[in-house]
């Protein structure tokens, strides 16, 4: 795809949701793209290769949680996989400082190169499970926002999460169409880790049928020393 349709693509998009983008920003995108791409003829980043899908579902599915980051907020993108949500919201969002969270060094090698080659600042990578970043001092209780996309169930995931944000920090839960029975199995989790259930939003992504659900958790008191427990606990014996 040549950069002119790209950008035009791209324009549509994000007006729908409510999102503008400079003309640098548009191109910065359009390079992430071809990275992508590129990259994932080595390793595989994603099952999504069409430019127009993943205009949609990467790009625009990330920059629907944006309006929910405050000004000049800390955020850690929780097994950011080939960087979704947390490049394009550094795109989009030069205030907000970004940590982005993978198992895989060789995922992390590709967001490197990415970072470097877009010129993003106050963004950095961090080799590590979600259970050790939860246990390590130094990262622990100190993000204002925490969020992961289509990581895992919501009470594994509130257990990679809440152990992350301040307290009155956020964490913002990217999840598919279906997700009340998810929920309700989740709050006695959500509960025992210090949050509780700000607001669900559900919508379908601009001119497609798919659905998603935004699940914002607020970090009411402090997390239990012991969470997260080990890793592989939270995965296969969610708190319930």
């Amino acid at each position: 795809m040549k950069i002119e349709e790209f950008s035009q693509a791209l324009y549509k998009s994000v007006k729908a949701i409510e999102v503008e983008l400079n003309e640098q920003q548009i191109e910065k995108f359009y390079e992430y793209m071809n990275l992508l791409l590129e990259w994932n003829k080595k390793i595989n980043l994603t099952a999504i290769t069409v430019p127009e899908e993943i205009i949609l579902k990467h790009f625009i599915d990330s920059l629907t949680i944006a309006s929910k980051i405050k000004e000049g907020a800390t955020l850690v993108d929780m097994g950011t996989g080939a960087g979704f949500p947390g490049i394009p919201l550094k795109i989009y969002r030069k205030d907000i400082k970004i940590v982005l969270v993978d198992s895989l060094n060789k995922r992390l090698n590709f967001l490197k190169e990415v970072i470097e080659k877009l010129g993003l600042e106050k963004i950095e990578t961090i080799h590590s499970r979600a259970e050790e970043f939860g246990k390590n001092k130094k990262y622990r209780e100190t993000f204002d926002v925490a969020t992961s996309r289509a990581v895992a169930n919501l009470s594994t995931l509130s257990e990679y999460l809440l152990p992350l944000v301040k307290e009155k920090g956020i964490c913002i839960c990217m999840k598919g169409g279906e997700i009340e029975e998810e929920l309700e199995r989740a709050k006695k989790a959500i509960k025992i880790l210090g949050g509780k259930v700000l607001k669900v939003e559900k919508f379908e992504l601009p001119k497609s049928s798919i659905k998603r659900s935004i699940v914002l958790l607020e970090k009411v008191e402090k997390t239990p020393d012991k969470y997260p427990r080990k890793p592989g606990t939270p995965a296969k014996e969610p708190i319930s």
